[in-house]
């Protein structure tokens, strides 16, 4: 199973190939921050959205279904069919 995180409008796919990612990793792999320093304080600061609500914890799963936000980007998690 491969799992891509893109942006609901004008979506950038993120192909990875687990179950789930974690907050930190999404927002790097989807190239939303520079560096996972970036990522931390960020998601410290109170600046990302997880469905919808602000998250402060890093290691946060996200799953298929759920969405995060990002200096007004908003991203969904999915699965894609391996071929």
């Amino acid at each position: 199973m491969k799992v891509t995180v893109k942006k609901k409008e004008n979506a950038i796919p993120v192909v990875i190939g687990t179950e789930f990612i974690k907050l930190e990793a999404a927002l790097k792999f989807a190239n939303a921050v520079e560096s996972g320093g970036m990522a931390k304080t960020v998601i410290q600061n109170g600046d990302v959205l997880v469905n919808g609500e602000v998250c402060t914890m890093r290691g946060k799963k996200l799953y298929p279904g759920d969405s995060f936000a990002f200096n007004g980007d908003k991203y969904l998690i999915s699965i894609h069919a391996a071929q």
